[in-house]
């Protein structure tokens, strides 16, 4: 059976790509997610995955686990970002922030922009029909909205799940990019059914729930943070890069591996040319140039 190609993307290879000029002359835009998730207890049979494989239910040491990153994780990773000055682009699973109002509190506090990741990180989109999905969507607009009065401008399907439709209606909903896709370093207009919607580079290289489910540990993470970089860096010189360092506080906020991830970010932070960005603020500088002629 033959699937066609969605023609989702297009472009030019990076190379022969107009110049993508970044504030100061930067050449590189590092944004940082901390994933912000909430997991439930026992969640309803999903279609097609099991979200606690551990059997009886309720998996208590995955649930617990995941917590620890709400309870305890994060909030030292509030006060690391206060120490370096940086201002994060959260991964939020709304009901973190739902069940976790401090959580929210200690976001806004610090002017955090917010990328929606889902509700729960236990509910998928993956089967789902067109008319449910846009639903699910709509209610986490509505969710933020009530929550913050603003509306979110990225989009991070929960648990990486998403159906072929996903892009068109988080375009329909009113986002300005979509974190789905890991194919470029720098941004790239989607081909959506109406509107408009760029795919900003997120990554799965370089993503703690990724690596320590391979036993990588916090020297790893850190060395591959920096290796990460160097190269970016070094590229950017001829045409700007972005990086994208995508962490959880249920693991990185542990005692043994947060002084892996601020050692990272001290080393990216003592280069020149180095922009620390939110995601919508790199999705702006992209489409900005991108309506004068000078992005493609």
């Amino acid at each position: 059976m033959q699937v066609q190609d969605p023609g989702r993307w297009g472009g030019l290879p990076l190379p022969q790509r107009p110049r993508w000029e970044l504030p100061g002359g930067a050449r590189i835009a590092v944004w940082v997610c901390p994933n912000l998730e909430h997991y439930e207890w026992l969640p309803d049979p999903v279609r097609v995955r099991d979200p606690w494989p551990r059997m009886p239910h309720p998996d208590v040491l995955g649930y617990a686990t995941k917590d620890y990153g709400n309870r305890v994780g994060v909030w030292p990773i509030f006060d690391l970002f206060d120490r370096l000055g940086i201002r994060a682009t959260v991964s939020a699973g709304l009901a973190c922030f739902e069940h976790f109002p401090e959580i929210l509190e200690a976001c806004e506090a610090r002017r955090w922009d917010t990328m929606c990741h889902g509700i729960y990180n236990t509910q998928y989109l993956w089967d789902l029909d067109e008319d449910t999905e846009r639903a699910f969507i709509a209610e986490c607009v509505q969710t933020f909205r009530r929550l913050t009065g603003r509306s979110m401008a990225g989009w991070f399907s929960p648990a990486i799940s998403h159906t072929p439709r996903t892009p068109d209606l988080v375009a329909e909903a009113g986002f300005k990019y979509y974190c789905d896709f890991y194919h470029d370093d720098q941004p790239v207009p989607l081909s959506v059914r109406n509107g408009q919607l760029i795919s900003l580079p997120y990554t799965v290289e370089l993503n703690d729930a990724v690596l320590t489910a391979g036993a990588v540990e916090g020297p790893e993470f850190q060395r591959i943070a920096m290796d990460m970089f160097d190269t970016l860096y070094a590229e950017g010189a001829q045409q700007p890069r972005v990086m994208n360092i995508a962490f959880h506080p249920y693991i990185m906020g542990r005692p043994h591996r947060i002084a892996y991830l601020e050692a990272a970010l001290r080393y990216i932070a003592s280069h020149d040319g180095v922009w620390f960005a939110t995601g919508e603020e790199i999705a702006d500088c992209w489409l900005a140039q991108a309506r004068q002629g000078g992005a493609a």
